[in-house]
């Protein structure tokens, strides 16, 4: 037995149903955004729910209200408050003019400014830096120090006297013997190297060939026992692997009894 075919006007009302069924939450949504309206000086949030002040107005009471700006400031980054202009610091909500002495210039200090190069501060001054002969301005600016070849002595620069094997130190207000030479009152004494000895990595003192040790003046030969030899340096000996030193000599070691 065939069942009977559904009439088109059933079909039509059904489909009308289904349409209306799923267009029913969108236009719940719809209505949801259109009652929630920000109010003025606002926009919708562009994520999430609800609405947000313009730029330059705060939220208070669910209104926006404009932020005042005192005179010479302008709206920080955030649009949310402000800032003095340059040339301005705040001071009990208002912006005052920072009082920039002579031989100043702005800067992002507690003061607001700093002295230019060449100048000190003072308490609410920029005094010039007093520059002996033979100096110049340092760094940070504050101070000055000598040119090289010149040292400071009471406050002004005096020459370095460099003697004879001598040369001005690498910080230029001092100086040093040239290799082979040693400072000895205020001159480069030469450095005698005995036998069996050379000079020494920093070139201002000797020291001895392996297989000696220094005394005073000389270069020592070491004398090795039986069963010993050279240290690592070359001026001592140690005795061999199952050998200890007794009075000065290599001593076979016991062997270790084993417990049974």
């Amino acid at each position: 037995m065939t069942r009977p075919s559904p009439s088109p006007s059933g079909l039509v009302c059904a489909t009308a149903i289904v349409l209306a069924l799923l267009a029913w939450p969108a236009a719940t949504v719809a209505q949801t955004v259109t009652d929630t309206k920000p109010p003025a000086h606002a926009h919708m949030k562009r994520y999430g729910t609800g609405w947000e002040c313009d730029r330059g107005h705060l939220e208070r009471d669910g209104a926006c209200f404009a932020v005042q700006l005192p005179l010479h400031a302008h709206l920080d980054s955030r649009g949310r408050g402000w800032t003095c202009d340059r040339g301005y610091r705040e001071r009990n909500g208002t912006c005052q003019r920072i009082k920039i002495p002579a031989n100043a210039f702005l800067s992002g200090s507690a003061d607001g400014w700093i002295c230019e190069r060449g100048y000190r501060k003072g308490f609410d001054t920029c005094e010039a830096i007093p520059i002996p002969e033979h100096a110049f301005i340092n760094w940070p600016s504050d101070g000055w120090q000598c040119e090289r070849g010149y040292r400071v002595v009471a406050e002004a620069c005096a020459p370095v006297v460099v003697p004879e094997h001598g040369f001005l130190a690498r910080s230029g207000d001092d100086w040093d013997c040239d290799r082979g030479y040693r400072k000895r009152n205020g001159s480069c004494e030469a450095i005698e190297v005995p036998a069996d000895g050379y000079l020494d990595s920093s070139g201002h003192d000797w020291d001895c060939d392996r297989g000696f040790r220094r005394s005073p003046t000389a270069c020592v030969a070491v004398e090795v026992p039986a069963h010993a030899h050279l240290t690592y340096r070359g001026h001592g000996w140690s005795c061999d692997p199952g050998y200890s030193d007794e009075a000065g000599t290599c001593r076979p070691e016991e062997p270790r009894r084993v417990t049974q």
